[in-house]
């Protein structure tokens, strides 16, 4: 009798968390619905998006182009990112953006200055508890990212200037 008891209960628990994991899946927001969130926001504030040909959400501020980082993997993560504000040009400007990148990173809260290929990229990544939550978070979130990429590229005028001028992609800060 105990062991008809004990796996009763092992089928329960077992149907119980299989059919929680699948209300989950049917309740994440598809790439789509994430799109249309992050567009109407923005269209709200006054801003005019667009989805680039990766499906992220794209928008310009103040004359820089950001994306919002779109993915249906993850519920409670929100991204923005500010591509390309400075052009590597050498192996030792390489090393310049790395110190660089180092200093704005500790520094910024919420930023992230990094590297993809030959330019510098800055972004800011957070979890939220539901997807809409990112609009009660959004300016300060873009007052964190800016900062990252104003301590960067103020670091890489500092190192730049001992050596040679600026590269002509710091400009765009």
């Amino acid at each position: 009798m105990h062991t008809r008891t004990v796996k009763y209960l092992v089928l329960t628990v077992a149907t119980a968390v299989f059919s929680t994991a699948q209300a989950e899946d049917a309740k994440k927001p598809s790439k789509e619905e994430f799109q249309k969130l992050y567009s109407q926001y923005l269209t709200e504030e006054g801003y005019r998006p667009e989805i680039d040909e990766d499906g992220d959400v794209r928008f310009k501020r103040e004359g820089r182009t950001y994306f919002i980082y779109t993915t249906e993997q993850d519920a409670q993560y929100f991204s923005v990112v500010l591509p390309n504000i400075w052009a590597i040009e050498s192996e030792e400007e390489r090393s310049q953006v790395l110190a660089a990148a180092d200093a704005a990173n500790a520094k910024a809260k919420v930023a992230k200055v990094f590297t993809v290929d030959d330019d510098v990229w800055v972004s800011i990544e957070l979890f939220v508890a539901r997807p809409e939550d990112f609009k009660g978070v959004f300016d300060l979130a873009m007052h964190g990212l800016e900062y990252g990429a104003t301590e960067f590229v103020g670091s890489m005028r500092d190192l730049t200037s001992e050596t040679t001028e600026p590269s002509p992609s710091a400009t765009k800060l």
